[in-house]
């Protein structure tokens, strides 16, 4: 299928041709028949991806900060290339759509297969051929409006929840300030809702245009504006403004400071300079709001991603309600979309059509509207051949997922081993997958991951997919004989584990060739952690570990919290602390208490600020500081081992200190060395026979076991036994 896309490092527009990506349980697949180009937003991501990297740094100084302290602690190069490998990511342009729905995830019940839908949301709603959509960024089409006014449906959610923003009553007096296609659709709702509507735009053509809708008043000069303000507000100014322009001005507020009423409200609602002169506002006692996309739920991961809806009695109006009353404005012919739309273009001339509207060629622009021909029936490819085989290999390797972790650090450290054919990338998104196949030499793409299951040139496999994916697709590459290497953790909870250990055992029983099964439990694999193990492995004498872990702040409604989806951060991130510490030792743990930091009423403060004492079967004591309340600048972590007169301590992966009979010994690297490459290329060479494996599947299990284990100590109060 075709996708327009823009690699955000370097600018570039292109018309992929991608596999259609695949539904997962809370979306629909959605042929697209229309697409309305957004163009006051898509110019200016545009116009950011084309910046240099200078002038992306100067545009996001937030994110230049969380880069250089990040810098501090784990070394520049590797901060640098994680920073490029983000950079350089296809970015789907558009977010509003409309065509018919071709199938649906199994949570999925407002829709099913052949229904007309109005489809929202970036990243979602994108010009292409096909997209999946959250149901929640989704309506269905009246009968009487057509494909191209129902894309049309994220604009004009932007602009009611801009006018609600302003909370009008009925018969105020309501001033806009730009006459854009978000200022056109604004002065029709408003008229629609009986609102005395003035306007006022630079461009004579938006002024003319705005006047054949039947604004009561609206000019291209602002002091003419001013005048026509006074006339029909009696001299008390208007009780709204609402700013749709899209500038870097500081003008368009200063223009509505001037001609709002004595407590009126200002509303922005498109891009502006919003530093107006304190003394203004205070002499008028005026109010100014930051209005945000398309009202409640807006960028919100529970209600979009996951469906959750607001109570309708809590939350009257939220984007997808929005959306609903905005068809409801079109059907009823009180919104005029038809008058709007300037330009209109099949998708195959897209990247020349933005470049025409990026150099002001072929103007004035308005509504702009991609088409997609209902005639080209395109096969729902969801496997892609990207290039031809190159090499044999005795390792032929899928991957299945390719987020920004997996971008960043995993698969660029994949593409540096010898002797591995990379057959196929799987990615829910068919642009992601193109574009990190071509980039690290996959030789094909797909979006149904059972294709690498199902391809019995594939004897390995690397999962990079969310938490909650972990153990369904660990068992089924089991049971399809694959190798597996599986980002941590295994799995979320006991029954899952119970599951994996079955199948596992079962395959072993089976007097075939047994799948080597490994977790990345990347830090056994450090160069630090090898020194370290160096120095205690001929004791006698059990090992004190203490681990010091300041994990940083992750606001409760991240995934990773979410019982479903990441198990929390105990499961999703300690198993790595405990697997270190079952490699230092040569020892299972067998018993673990915990607790959390509670206030002087008992109530939890910070669920992420846990200690955790664990014990192991040769005696050794393992303790574990994990703490969300700390200083993010400070280091991350510390390990402190103590045995037998020795003090071992490693800094954040870069600096490791020995204590040995009165001397010190040193060990540094430039950049945090953290074990990434290392354990995949043991993975590799445990393959092809080179090495023996340094993890067991009990050592996996039991890692796996224990923060299972943590959380039940957390829940009782008490020592649990393991």
């Amino acid at each position: 299928m075709l996708q327009l896309i823009q690699n955000y490092r370097t600018g570039k527009l292109e018309l992929a041709d991608v596999p259609v990506p695949n539904v997962s349980v809370n979306t629909l697949l959605v042929k697209n028949y229309a697409s309305l180009i957004s163009i006051g937003t898509e110019r200016s991501i545009i116009e950011l991806g084309r910046e240099s990297l200078l002038g992306k740094a100067r545009a996001r100084p937030d994110l230049v900060k969380r880069f250089l302290d990040k810098a501090k602690k784990e070394g520049f190069l590797k901060t640098f290339q994680e920073a490029m490998g983000r950079l350089d990511n296809p970015v789907p342009l558009g977010y509003s759509s409309a065509g018919v729905v071709v199938e649906v995830g199994r949570n999925i019940h407002k829709f099913v297969p052949g229904d007309r839908v109005a489809c929202i949301g970036a990243g979602y709603a994108s010009h292409a051929e096909y997209v999946t959509v959250p149901e929640n960024l989704c309506c269905r089409i009246p009968e009487n409006v057509n494909f191209e006014e129902a894309s049309f449906g994220m604009l004009g959610i932007i602009a009611m929840h801009g006018i609600r923003c302003g909370k009008l009553t009925f018969g105020e007096r309501v001033a806009v300030i730009g006459l854009g296609l978000l200022g056109l659709l604004t002065v029709q709702i408003l008229k629609a809702y009986g609102c005395m509507v003035m306007g006022f735009d630079i461009e004579e053509s938006k002024v003319e245009m705005a006047r054949k809708l039947g604004l009561d008043a609206v000019s291209s000069d602002a002091e003419a504006f001013k005048n026509l303000v006074d006339k029909y507000t009696n001299g008390f100014g208007a009780d709204a403004v609402i700013i749709t322009a899209a500038t870097k001005s500081d003008a368009p507020v200063h223009l509505a400071v001037d001609i709002a009423r004595f407590r009126g409200r200002i509303v922005v609602v498109g891009v502006a300079d919003i530093h107006p002169d304190r003394n203004e506002l205070w002499h008028k006692e005026l109010e100014l709001i930051v209005s945000k996309a398309a009202g409640p739920g807006s960028l919100d991961p529970i209600y979009e991603n996951k469906g959750i809806d607001y109570p309708l009695g809590y939350v009257r109006w939220t984007e997808n309600r929005n959306l609903e009353e905005f068809l409801r404005l079109v059907s009823e012919k009180k919104v005029n979309l038809e008058q709007l739309i300037t330009h209109r273009f099949p998708i195959e001339e897209a990247v020349q059509v933005y470049e025409n509207m990026m150099n002001n060629r072929g103007g004035p622009y308005v509504g702009v509207v991609l088409k997609y021909s209902a005639e080209r029936e395109i096969t729902q490819k969801k496997f892609k051949k990207i290039k031809e085989t190159v090499k044999s290999s005795s390792v032929t390797m899928g991957v299945i997922g390719a987020g920004l972790f997996g971008k960043a650090l995993l698969i660029p450290a994949l593409s540096k081993l010898s002797d591995v054919r990379f057959h196929t990338l799987s990615t829910s998104s068919g642009i992601n997958a193109q574009h990190v196949a071509k980039k690290y030499g996959f030789e094909n793409v797909t979006t149904d991951y059972e294709e690498i299951l199902n391809n019995k040139e594939i004897n390995s496999v690397v999962i990079l997919t969310p938490h909650r994916l972990h153990a369904k697709m660990v068992i089924e590459c089991l049971k399809a004989g694959k190798h597996v290497f599986v980002e941590k953790p295994l799995c979320i909870n006991e029954e899952e584990l119970k599951e994996i250990t079955d199948v596992y055992s079962s395959v072993m029983d089976d007097g075939k060739s047994i799948p080597f099964l490994m977790v990345g439990y990347n830090r056994r694999f450090s160069p630090h952690v090898e020194k370290l193990k160096s120095f205690v492995s001929n004791r006698k004498d059990p090992l004190m570990i203490n681990y010091r872990v300041n994990a940083g702040f992750v606001p409760s409604e991240h995934w990773v919290h979410s019982e479903e989806e990441g198990g929390g951060r105990i499961i999703g991130e300690i198993c790595h602390f405990i697997d270190l510490m079952i490699y230092l030792t040569n020892s299972l743990p067998i018993q673990a208490y915990a607790d959390r930091v509670s206030g002087n009423n008992k109530t939890i403060v910070n669920e992420d600020n846990v200690s955790i004492v664990i014990k192991f079967r040769d005696g050794s004591v393992g303790n574990i500081f994990y703490s969300s309340s700390g200083d993010k600048s400070f280091s991350r972590e510390r390990i402190e081992v103590y045995s037998e007169g020795k003090t071992l301590i490693i800094e954040d992966f870069k600096n490791s200190y020995f204590w040995l009979g009165g001397r010190t010994k040193k060990f540094k690297t430039l950049n945090q060395e953290i074990g990434y490459k290392e354990e995949l290329s043991h993975f590799i060479s445990v393959i092809k026979g080179s090495e023996k494996p340094k993890i067991t599947y009990d050592e996996i299990y039991y890692s796996t076991l224990t923060t299972f284990k943590i959380n039940e100590s957390i829940s009782k109060g008490t020592v649990i036994q393991i």
